[in-house]
Order: C-alpha cells, then structure tokens, then sequence
C-alpha cells in the first residue's frame, strides 16, 4: 500500500449538515449580497439595502423555525464544537428577529440620509452572524471567534456618525475597553486550555474542578473569563463603557447594543459556566452574586439622577443586566435549570420591551430634536399613541402585570427561591428593594407624558414613518403577549434545553 493510498484510507471528509448550518449560511450571503448591491447601484437606489437586510434575517429564520419543527432538533457538528439544539435555536429567532426590528428602527432614518450606505448593513449583519454563531458555539475558540465577530462591527457602529464628537468618543471608549476585556477573557481562555489541554467545553468540565496541584490556577482562569463577559454584559465595576457609548451612539445602534448585543454575552457567559466550569460553581457562583446585587444597585442609583433619556435607559439596561445575572448566581445548584430558563425568559421579554421603548424614543425626538425627559412633557396631549406606546414599555421594564416584564422578574424570583438558601433569599431581597427604586426612574418619564404640559406649548403632531409604525407594532404586541399569556414564552424557557450542562 502506498503511503498516498494510506493517508486516503485513513483521512474521511467531514460530514457538514447544511441544514443545521443554514441560518448562517443565509446570514453570510446576504451581507455579501447587501455589499454587492452597495458598490453597484446608485446612491438614489440604496434604500434597497434595508430591504435586503430586512429580508436577510428574516430569510435566515426559516431555517431556524424548520430546525425547532424537526423530529430531532439536537444536532453536533465538528466534534461537538458547533451543536444546534433547543437552546441555541431559541436564542438564534431572539437575534434574527432583533436584528430585523433593528433595521426597521434604522429605516425611519434612512430619508434623512443617516444609513444610506451599506456599510452600515453590512456591519449590521456580521455583527449578528456572530451572534448566531455563538449560540452554538461549544469551543473556546469558536467562542472568542464568535465574540468578536459581534463585537468589532459594534465598535464601528457606536462611532458611526463620525463628524459627531459624542459619536467619536462611544466608539473609542467601546473600543479601548472591550479589547482590554476581551485580552483579559483571552488570557482566563488559555488557562484553561493549559490545564485541560483542549479546547472543547465538556472537555475542560471534566479537568476544572478547583482541586489537585493548580487548584489556585483553575479559581484564577475562572475569574479572568467571568471578568471579560461581565464587560461584555454590562456589569458593575465594568460598565463604565455603556453610558457614554449609549448616549454617543446613534439611537438604533444604542438599541441594538442594549439589547442584541448583550443578549449574546450573557448567552457566552451561560454556556460557559453551565457547560465548562459546572464543577467550579464554588468560585463563579459568589463571583455572580456580588455582580449581580452592585449591578442592580449602582445602574438604579445613577439611573435616578439622569435628565436625559437615552442615559437614563442605559444605566437601566446595567440594572435590568443584574437582574438577568441573579438566576446565575444560583445556577450550580438545584435551581439550575430553573435558572436557565429564567436567563432565557428574562432576555425576550426584555428584548421585546427595551426595543419598543427606543422606537418611541426614536419617534419622538424626530420632532423634538431633544434627548432631555423634560422633552417628553404632554406627549399624551399631542401623540396618544405614543403617550400609551411609552407608558406600556416603561411599566414592563419595571415588571409591573400585566405586561411582558413581570414574567422575566418572577422567573428570575423563582429561580432563587427554587435554591433556598440563604444567599439566594438576601439575593432575592436585594432584587425586590431594586425593582421599587426602579420605579422611581421610570414613573418620572410616565409623569412628564400624562401630567406635564408641553415645552413651549409645542403640540404639533408627531409624523411616524411607517417603518417605525411597523417596528412598534411588532414590540408592543410581543410585550402584552408575553403578559397577558406568560406560557408562551415560558414554553420558550422550558424548551431551551442546554446540552452538556448541570452534569455537576
């Protein structure tokens, strides 16, 4: 036998399950197609480009839904580095459909010149793709790839309005400390290579288990990667970054950071924990609830003080980040799938919820030209719709019944409740004094709609482009849907299985 004949013997091409890959595949012609379309057509032609984004994402959630509709959702590809399964396949329609009310709230731009170009779709896109491919990223390498995938395209986004000094100063800010987050997750990702010798995720859960000779050495590579995706979350001491970047940012890029984009670190941040580090809860579970009790507290207590809105949002985002972070705290114990689901149930109806909220922030200051909460005074008397639009989205970011924000905070309650201990009831106390301060901030924005004159007695209609319409109609139907009939998208949560975790 030759040594050709030999190597052809023992090498077999990898079986690649298109169908599987699909959403990807679709995302990855579509931002080819879309940067095509771009060098081409005429400057008069570009608003094709929303379209084909729009189209792109809803393009690539067939495959998704055709995926969760199969006898066997569950598929492994690469050795069990890339798996397709209820979990990723739930989070995978939270993106695309994130992504496509993005581009909506994008287009009600699109007339006055602000994303006429395609490179703003074409990063739209990646940034998203990378999303996509984290949720069934279950490799070190795949991960970081995938991270940053979704995170370089954010960087120029937040900087997109380039002659904007606030503009300029989000993108650097985002941009020097995710890369020092991300060399400091980076540095806690070789370690534990150094200490499983691989790569893949269920392979390292059988080598960290905080024992034997590098105990110390296993605590400290834990740290280091929870550290680089509590920056990537948006969680207290690393948020410094959000609300500059929030404020700088153009609104639907804020939107889109706020919601899309942490959505994905939190998701990187569960597969990890649950699946490469369940034995080393001893570490990352109090690590969790220090960050999740600052995180609610600072972002409330900053968000009481702001005069304008979109600031006001992102140090609400940082608390609604704790939040999300107080089912983790308990994930290692009895209550881990309870906290799994509460992650998942959590993350749609908050995406759902925030995203409205910046429709009608991006409605509004179409006529007002101000970010200012004072702005929105009368808002009831001159625009109804969007009067009881706001009202609707800020009484679900409080977790007030029945709109889609009290089932993600029961959830999240009841994950801590399942574990019954005494640090997951303080947890929980902290929580419940939080969601009162809460109110605070956004009962004041309620007060100026409905109680408030208008500034200057300036009562001249809001005009809604239709894209916008559109964009509203599709969140504020999910947010009373998902609180009117909470079994939705706890059918959502319990169908998010995570393969390979809570083996512990």
């Amino acid at each position: 036998m030759t040594l050709a004949t030999a190597l052809d013997a023992a090498w077999t091409a990898p079986t690649i399950d298109y169908h599987a890959l699909a959403p990807e595949i679709v995302l990855a012609a579509g931002l080819c197609v879309v940067l095509l379309v771009d060098l081409f057509t005429t400057e008069r032609n570009k608003w094709l480009l929303s379209i084909l984004t729009g189209f792109s994402f809803l393009g690539a959630a067939l495959p998704v839904l055709t995926l969760a509709l199969h006898d066997d959702p569950v598929r492994s590809l690469f050795d069990g580095r890339y798996v397709v399964d209820e979990f990723s396949l739930v989070m995978k329609g939270l993106f695309l459909l994130s992504g496509y009310v993005i581009v909506l709230l994008s287009s009600s731009h699109v007339e006055e010149g602000d994303y006429w170009r395609g490179e703003f779709w074409f990063l739209l896109l990646t940034s998203v793709l990378g999303m996509v491919m984290m949720s069934s990223s279950r490799d070190l390498v795949s991960v970081f790839v995938a991270l940053e995938f979704l995170s370089i395209p954010s960087f120029m986004l937040a900087a997109w309005r380039k002659r904007d000094p606030k503009s300029n100063e989000a993108g650097v800010k985002y941009f020097l400390l995710g890369v020092f987050a991300s060399a400091v997750m980076l540095y806690g990702m070789s370690l534990l290579y150094g200490l499983a010798n691989s790569t893949l995720l269920v392979d390292i859960a059988d080598s960290i288990a905080l024992d034997g000779e590098f105990g110390a050495v296993q605590a400290l590579a834990v740290v280091f990667v929870v550290v680089g995706f509590a920056f990537k979350v948006s969680a207290v001491p690393f948020h410094t970054w959000a609300p500059d970047t929030y404020e700088g940012a153009p609104t639907p890029v804020t939107a889109f950071l706020s919601v899309a984009s942490k959505a994905a670190g939190f998701i990187a941040l569960v597969v990890l924990v649950l699946t490469a580090l369940p034995d080393a809860r001893d570490v990352w579970q109090p690590f969790i609830w220090v960050l999740s009790a600052l995180t609610m507290t600072v972002g409330n207590i900053f968000a009481l003080r702001q005069t304008n809105i979109v600031r006001m949002i992102a140090y609400s985002s940082v608390s609604q980040g704790g939040f999300v972070l107080m089912p983790l705290a308990v994930a290692g114990g009895a209550a881990g799938e309870s906290a799994l689901r509460a992650v998942v149930v959590y993350l749609v109806a908050y995406a759902a919820t925030n995203l409205g909220m910046f429709g009608v922030i991006i409605a509004v200051s179409r006529k007002t030209r101000s970010g200012e909460i004072a702005s929105y005074g009368g808002l009831f008397s001159y625009a109804p719709a969007l009067g009881v639009l706001a009202t609707i989205f800020l009484a679900s970011l409080a977790g007030i019944p029945p709109l889609g924000g009290w089932i993600g905070k029961f959830a999240a309650f009841q994950a801590l409740l399942t574990d019954a201990t005494p640090w997951a009831y303080a947890l929980a106390v902290v929580g419940a004094v939080n969601s009162v301060i809460a109110f605070g901030y956004y009962g004041n924005i309620m007060r100026e709609i409905w109680m408030r004159p208008a500034p200057h007695g300036d009562t001249a209609p809001v005009v809604t482009p239709s894209s916008l319409q559109i964009a509203l109609g599709i969140t504020v139907a999910a947010t009373l849907v998902i609180g009117v009939l909470p079994g939705t998208v706890l059918y959502l949560g319990d169908l998010a299985d995570l393969v390979g975790a809570f083996r512990g």
